[in-house]
């Protein structure tokens, strides 16, 4: 049995403190600290996972072997190209960084130290979304909904790299291979001061349709995906990690629509991501949004942000 690897955290707010509670409990880390700029925060959540609370970036990137970055978008570029720098492996969280440029520089960094580079694009590693991909499906059209209440959360960005960026990596990632032809997109802002609610219309050189809906000011959660293949039809609930699906029988002498039962397997995404990094650094290939994914999700979706143009 391999040795548990040497894990730090860096940013615990929101989502941050989620990793540090999987980085002190998943058998294959051993989380040897964490850092955030609030010392309070840090010292009140180390406390409650039994993490020694670390003072500055330089002692964090000193006493790992791997970092899990979970700072703010604008400081994505600056954090983590400390860690690669120091030849760490890194999670961080998506999207990989607050402009293409900067996102080049973390993926050459990482070539260049030979360490892994993972993006959190959580939902790729939902139970749900693994079953759909692993049916390898040929989408011809695919519509997603990601619509959520409004929070003061994750203002730094725009609903297109807040949310829909999700969405638009699992749609990069069902189309494997095949670039983005064409986009149409609208989006406007309604509670702050940049874009809350987008819609976009992607066609992929294999002639497949994207239609990507992302709110974060609805009055609901909605997480939905449905994607029309040949023959096939895929409905998939993130939330409740679902997949609903039908197809169509020719065998007898109508053509029957009849159901398609695909097996998922419940487990936490978060969990899985953790693992797909662990196992990266360990050697072993697996479901890893790497660096190159994660610059691919980012480019696609600053170009669905000049699109939309200025509000």
């Amino acid at each position: 049995m391999r040795d548990p690897i040497a894990v730090v955290v860096v940013g615990i707010g929101h989502l941050g403190k989620h990793h540090l509670r999987l980085a002190a409990t998943l058998p294959f880390w051993r989380c040897v600290g964490a850092f955030d700029t609030d010392t309070a925060k840090l010292e009140k959540l180390c406390a409650e996972f039994g993490v020694t609370p670390l003072r500055s970036l330089a002692e964090t990137a000193a006493v790992c072997e791997a970092a899990i970055i979970a700072t703010p978008t604008v400081t994505h570029r600056e954090v983590a190209g400390i860690f690669l720098e120091e030849g760490k492996h890194v999670l961080v969280e998506k999207p990989l960084a607050a402009t293409i440029s900067e996102g080049e520089e973390l993926v050459r960094l990482a070539q260049k130290r030979r360490v892994v580079l993972g993006v959190g694009h959580v939902e790729y590693y939902n139970p749900a979304v693994q079953a759909l991909l692993a049916r390898r499906p040929r989408p011809r059209y695919l519509e997603t909904q990601r619509l959520s209440p409004f929070t003061r959360r994750c203002l730094d960005v725009d609903v297109v790299l807040d949310l829909m960026i999700h969405d638009l990596h699992i749609a990069q990632a069902l189309n494997q291979g095949n670039g983005i032809a064409e986009i149409r997109a609208v989006g406007v802002p309604v509670l702050s001061s940049q874009v809350d609610l987008a819609n976009v219309r992607l066609a992929f050189a294999n002639g497949c349709v994207a239609t990507l809906t992302a709110s974060r000011v609805s009055s609901e959660r909605v997480r939905k995906l449905r994607l029309f293949a040949p023959d096939t039809y895929y409905s998939v609930d993130y939330a409740e990690q679902t997949v609903s699906a039908y197809r169509l029988d020719r065998s007898g002498p109508e053509p029957q629509i009849v159901p398609l039962p695909v097996e998922v397997s419940k487990a936490e995404p978060l969990a899985q991501e953790h693992q797909a990094f662990a196992a990266r650094i360990q050697g072993t290939k697996g479901a890893l949004v790497t660096g190159e994914d994660g610059l691919a999700a980012l480019t696609a979706a600053r170009a669905i942000v000049d699109a939309i143009g200025t509000p």
